[in-house]
């Protein structure tokens, strides 16, 4: 195969782009963190969802599945793209899209035009995954690590807290209206973006096909890239597995919460999310190896808590703490990682290392809905740490 797309060109090289400063810096973030929460609203919701259209609970929870699948198409065939293309006008047409299709979702009449439109919101709501790696090519290399884990603090408070918003909101204005009101997020951003993003020039000139060709060849070439998509996935499925499922728990017996309640859990892993830039810190003191297998014990740890003291509040808020501190400490130190391989080619990058993240964030999803059904809690946390374990036996076998 030709790999001569991901070979640096001279015009790479000589790039002029501008220089990130700190409004920037903290805009990016923002905006990560607003447009990845589309994809977690609905997290909080599923119960009240399966409700309005008459669904059992692990039918509600494909709704999660499909907004996650979404996002990893939008990763594998329009990401890519800001290699090609100039990023701040790809950047604000998905934006747009995503304005229109949570306004879909918002308006569904059916479960099916539901789960459809969450499909769209996904793909439209990649957005972050093109701002990482612009953010790369624009930071100075001797804080590069640290500029990325600033904007990924972002995107996990966004993450995280999302399930707070929607949960509250959900809980006293009804569903529907958590999906208007991102919608409406969406357009300011779009607004604002055009006002101050800067435009950076492309470094790839060939064709979309050759374009996705590249990424066979990225993946074939660098094993580190292999790696780092393969624990990710798996690291990211346990997190999807327990943050699919909570809401059902926290409405069983065991705790008899609402959705308001269990969108305000999410606080809690708010708190994780200042573990980003020290993630980042470690990366580049220890190496990814060290930061990686760190955050991955960290992780397998929550869930031995979760599965012997999920029962006690303390032990669930504690597990919660835990995990996504662990998951967030192996995706900054992965992210890192990846965008020095390539420096011409990290949209492409991180497109090999997220649909790899995200498609193990869907099988999660999947796999925690049906551990819930049938086995309940114990099930649930027994997937999970299952899950850990891989990422842990992928992370030994490849790492150096």
């Amino acid at each position: 195969m030709n790999s001569s797309p991901v070979v640096p060109s001279p015009l790479a090289a000589k790039s002029t782009a501008p220089r990130l400063d700190n409004a920037l810096v903290w805009l990016m973030a923002l905006t990560c963190g607003l447009v990845v929460a589309n994809i977690y609203y609905n997290q909080p919701l599923l119960a009240a969802i399966g409700r309005a259209f008459g669904v059992s609970d692990s039918q509600a929870s494909l709704v999660a599945t499909a907004t996650q699948i979404g996002y990893t198409l939008g990763i594998l065939l329009v990401v890519p793209l800001g290699d090609m293309l100039e990023r701040k006008r790809l950047i604000l047409w998905m934006l747009l899209g995503a304005a229109g299709c949570l306004g879909l979702v918002a308006g569904a009449p059916s479960f099916g035009v539901l789960a459809g439109a969450s499909v769209l919101v996904g793909i439209c709501s990649a957005v972050p995954q093109l701002l990482l790696p612009m953010a790369a090519h624009l930071a100075p290399e001797e804080s590069r690590g640290r500029i990325v884990g600033r904007i990924m603090s972002g995107l996990l408070v966004g993450i995280l807290l999302s399930r707070t918003a929607s949960g509250y909101v959900g809980a006293h204005f009804g569903w529907r209206v958590v999906f208007e009101g991102a919608a409406v997020l969406m357009l300011a951003l779009t607004a604002l973006l055009a006002w101050r993003l800067p435009t950076d020039r492309p470094n790839f000139a060939g064709t979309y096909g050759s374009l996705m060709r590249s990424l066979i060849t990225l993946a074939r070439e660098l094993p580190d890239l292999r790696r780092s998509a393969l624990v990710g996935g798996s690291v990211f499925a346990a997190f999807s597995v327990f943050w699919t499922t909570l809401v059902f728990y926290l409405g069983s017996p065991a705790y008899g919460y609402g959705s308001d309640v269990a969108g305000f859990f999410g606080l809690v892993g708010a708190a994780g999310a200042l573990a980003a830039p020290l993630a980042g810190g470690l990366t580049d003191r220890r190496g990814a190896v060290y930061a990686v297998t760190a955050g991955l014990v960290l992780a397998l740890a929550s869930y031995l808590l979760l599965g012997l003291g999920g029962g006690y509040l303390a032990g669930l808020v504690l597990g919660i703490l835990l995990l996504d501190v662990g998951v967030q400490s192996v995706h900054i130190s992965n992210q890192t990682l990846i965008f020095s391989l390539r420096p011409e080619a990290r949209s492409r990058l991180n497109t090999v290392y997220m649909t790899g993240y995200f498609t193990g964030g869907s099988l999660g999803s999947i796999a925690g809905g049906l551990a819930w059904t049938h086995f309940s809690w114990a099930g649930v946390c027994l997937v999970g740490s299952a899950f850990v374990a891989l990422a842990l036996a992928l992370h030994r076998l490849y790492g150096r």
